[in-house]
């Protein structure tokens, strides 16, 4: 019998190990298993087995999965009976027993529930009204009657500020013969705004190894994640529902993979789906965003991705379009994703309606685009198809954003079906636009191309790349090169940074930079005080990986491709710097690096000539906080675009020239706009950069959103003139999105805020905008699973106290005198014996008493009678192990 003390610290014990338990490896019931010979030998390999053969994984690599039903369909440890049964066979050249892993869809945790993934948020059917008008000004030029055409902010709003489809479309590009998939966790096929686009050779069930894509319904809607996704690029245009895609004819299909266990071969087998049919795959999901995993695909998954780029699209290559991640939260960097981070993909970012980097958001050197997302509370979101034929205004997350840059390419494709998935990733880079976008590092690179960890080149241009895309030559073949570092062993003390240089004399065939891989190897004891960057020989400074605080992981890095892409059009070679910078209190040690070239022998579209780079990222070793930057200029390669109104917008300006860098201004304003390259068009415009976009105006006036203005709006912006300049360097830029005014471009510079909020002026010289219920929504955000894990702990503290008041109560009985007990029997014998003690021989009775366990003499306890068990018992104390 336990003590409650030993209950108590058994369950403790238990509490202790559940996180090892919850984090510990999973596998399968399955094998994946390569047999040359076919199907024919894989039957046999099953029957031999006892397995059951299930489908070839990747078409024509002859690796099958095999389902092995005398197994535990979930354990933590490996059968290596069964696997060396498998593995051994004669037909057999390899086996792999199938890991579960922790794949997750990339949608946004709002306040009021516990994230997309369906936790707290209203069933279907009681969901509340959404608006389905527009309180803002659009452009309609095709006159779309969709319900909420008018909402989609993103689409329609012009002026240089949203995608530009609009203009594709009407030159006739929507996609048509274009089809793209979603992998994800299923798509309603019949949704009003997708039967008419569906594509069933587009879809399957992996997860129920059926055709069907439907994705199973429950009480919360957990899996609408894909049907949302595939609204955003084939709802079907003017049939008065929900919304529009942005390839809105162009065939949608669906994979639904994400219901259910995902290992390895579940990735390999969606990503190569019918990959001579499917042009686009858009994935929406990646390792856990969490600021501490490092992970990417497996050896099925790529060998899935190597067979897409090899031989999809008839050898032209599958498109593979990947969200992000929004690990923003918990400083997470998307440079530790093996997915985003991959050169097969294209990785996509969001950025807010007003131009913000979104809470969700990850930075990192793979991201090559934006398109537009959810921001804060006050900022839009993105309208799509939703579960039970249903529509809805709040998709969110880098999820929204990459199904998004699925349907620009899309329509990419329909101007030119002859593009490579290479081809694809060039015209992105060369058509990129800053629009309103605003980040604190916004860089020219060696090539004059403006680049962001955040934004990458910037947001996709919808038009700009159809155009572009007409005319295009196919690039020549990729081609490789990889340049050891001959280094020793280089330690990197506490709270300092250490260089290393690699001199390459020899780039191979690779004269033109596409993809630079930085593969690294090194140890540190706590991983996430590592801070990489990588300099090339033309000034360009990519932050290979910033510090991530959640990552406390001993592991390191070995041989992790950290990829850059803001170095295209580079030539490799020259002097390389790789700075590493140690913010921890252990030391890091260096052990090998190495860098990977891919691109081709020569430019396949020489670029126009364009302004000299700015400064690169600060050094690591002088991490010093700067203060936001504007948006610097437009970039001069974009093409022009039109502007079909001239209402004010959320946006910030370009610099006007200058003659002389001022100390006492953002960066961005010491680099001028190159001389104006159209004539000026704008009224009171003096100098202007493109059709749309005056970057200087006469005195007198302001440059507000490429436009001239006499004074700046009253709320959200302030007046910013270069000192030393006269009144043609003023500008309306924007204030922090916190501050409904404001004198400067920080949260700290907030002068009055909007109802939701409060001014704090308890700092000297600084004033921010709190949010009064700010607490509130902290707490509501949290993460579902922290409320379980509170939940769960409350559940077992109850279980102890009722099991402890349960025991007392039993172990206080024992020593009660009740009617028809043993006391009650005992109390019938008329003379002394076991179990009576004489008091007072004087007496009528003999002087008999019971015997109760609350005597205190030794000599009383040994006259035979067993005294009752209980937590404090007198003499010898009773243990657990004495009765074993």
């Amino acid at each position: 019998m336990l003590t409650s003390g030993s209950m108590l610290h058994r369950l403790i014990l238990l509490l202790a190990t559940l996180p090892q338990l919850i984090l510990c490896q999973s596998y399968n019931h399955q094998w994946a298993a390569e047999i040359p010979g076919g199907v024919e030998h894989a039957r046999e390999v099953a029957d031999s087995t006892g397995c059951q053969l299930e489908n070839e994984i990747i078409p024509g690599e002859s690796i099958y999965l095999l389902s092995c039903h005398h197994v535990r369909r979930r354990s933590t440890e490996q059968d290596f009976k069964v696997h060396s049964d498998i593995n051994n066979h004669e037909h057999v050249v390899w086996a792999e027993q199938q890991e579960v892993k922790n794949r997750r869809r990339r949608q946004g945790f709002w306040p009021g529930g516990f994230g997309g993934g369906g936790w707290g948020q209203p069933q279907s059917p009681r969901r509340q009204p959404e608006q389905t008008y527009s309180d803002y000004p659009y452009e309609n030029p095709l006159s779309l009657n969709d319900e909420r055409w008018g909402l989609m902010w993103y689409l329609n709003r012009g002026n240089g500020i949203d995608m530009n489809v609009q203009e594709a479309w009407e030159s006739g590009i929507t996609g048509k013969g274009i089809v793209v998939t979603i992998l994800d966790d299923g798509v309603e096929k019949n949704n009003p705004d997708l039967v008419e686009n569906y594509d069933p050779m587009a879809s399957y069930d992996v997860n129920e190894n059926d055709n069907d894509p439907t994705p199973r319904y429950d009480l919360v809607d957990s899996n609408r994640h894909g049907t949302r996704c595939a609204g955003e690029v084939s709802a079907s245009a003017n049939n008065s529902v929900c919304g529009v895609g942005v390839a809105y004819n162009s065939r949608i299909g669906g994979v639904r993979m994400l219901d259910g266990d995902v290992t390895d071969a579940v990735e390999a087998r969606s990503i190569s789906l019918n990959n001579q049919h499917i042009d686009i795959y858009s994935a929406s999901w990646g390792p856990d965003d969490d600021g501490k995993t490092v992970d990417g695909p497996g050896n099925l998954a790529k060998r899935a991705f190597i067979n897409g780029i090899q031989n999809g699209r008839n050898g032209k290559g599958s498109i593979f379009v990947w969200a992000s991640g929004n690990g923003g939260r918990d400083h997470d960097n998307c440079n530790c994703d093996g997915y985003t981070n991959s050169i097969w993909t294209l990785s996509v970012s969001s950025a807010t309606e007003n131009g913000l980097i979104p809470w969700y958001s990850e930075a990192c050197s793979s991201t090559m685009a934006t398109t537009y997302s959810s921001g804060s509370s006050g900022e839009r979101k993105v309208i799509s198809t939703d579960l039970h034929n249903l529509c809805t205004s709040t998709h969110t997350g880098t999820s929204a954003s990459a199904p998004m840059a699925a349907g620009v390419i899309a329509l990419v494709l329909q101007a030119n079906p002859s593009l490579t998935w290479r081809d694809i990733q060039h015209i992105t880079v060369r058509n990129c636009h800053v629009a309103n976008l605003r980040a604190t590092d916004w860089r020219i690179n060696a090539m004059g191309r403006n680049f962001s960890h955040s934004f990458g080149y910037g947001i996709m241009d919808a038009s700009a790349m159809v155009r572009m895309a007409k005319t295009w030559t196919v690039v020549p073949e990729q081609k490789s090169s990889a340049v050891n570092a001959d280094i020793g062993r280089v330690s990197i003390p506490p709270s300092s940074s250490r260089s290393a240089k690699m001199q390459v004399q020899d780039s191979g065939d690779v004269n033109f930079l596409e993809h630079v891989q930085a593969h690294i190897t090194l140890t540190a004891l706590r991983r996430g005080d590592v801070q990489m960057y990588l300099t090339s020989p033309g000034g360009t400074k990519s932050q290979l990986l910033a510090r991530r605080p959640h990552d406390t992981s001993r592991a390191g890095f070995q041989d992790w491709p950290f990829l850059t892409v803001f170095c295209w059009g580079e030539n490799p070679k020259g002097s390389w710097l790789l700075e590493i910078q140690n913010d921890g209190r252990s030391m890091v040690e260096l052990l090998a690096w190495s860098l990977t070239f891919h691109g081709t022998l020569s430019d396949p579209s020489p670029p126009p000539t364009l302004p000299a780079p700015t400064p690169s990222l600060p050094s690591p070793s002088n991490p010093k906080p700067k203060e936001p930057v504007p948006a610097p200029a437009i970039k001069p390669e974009s093409t022009t675009r039109s502007n079909h109104r001239s209402r004010p917008l959320a946006t910030e300006s370009s610099a006007p020239p200058t003659h002389q860098a001022s100390p006492l201004v953002p960066e961005a304003f010491n680099n001028p706009l190159p001389e104006a390259v159209v004539p000026t068009s704008i009224e009171n415009c003096l100098v202007q950069s493109t059709a749309a976009w005056c970057s200087a105006c006469k005195p007198g006036y302001l440059v507000l959103s490429g436009n001239c203005v006499t004074k700046c709006p009253e709320e959200g912006y302030y007046q910013f003139t270069v000192q030393g300049e006269s009144d043609l360097s003023s500008h309306c830029l924007q204030c922090y999105y916190t501050c409904k005014t404001c004198s400067g471009p920080t949260n700290s510079k907030c002068e009055s805020c909007y109802g939701d909020a409060e001014l704090d002026k308890s700092q000297p010289g600084e004033k921010y905008c709190h949010e009064k219920n700010l607490v509130l929504q902290v707490f509501s955000s949290t993460r579902w699973y922290y409320l379980l894990t509170f939940g769960f702990l409350i559940n077992i503290i109850l279980i102890i106290v009722l099991l402890v008041y349960i025991y007392r109560r039993k172990s206080n009985k024992g020593g009660v005198y009740r009617p028809g007990t043993v006391y009650d029997r005992v109390l019938q014998v008329p003379t002394a014996g076991k179990g009576y003690k004489p008091v007072n021989p004087a007496e009528p009775s003999g002087g008999l008493k019971p015997f109760h366990d609350d005597m205190s003499s030794d000599e009383d306890a040994g006259e035979g009678f067993m005294t009752p068990y209980s937590d404090n018992p007198k003499g010898k104390p009773y243990r657990d192990e004495e009765n074993r």
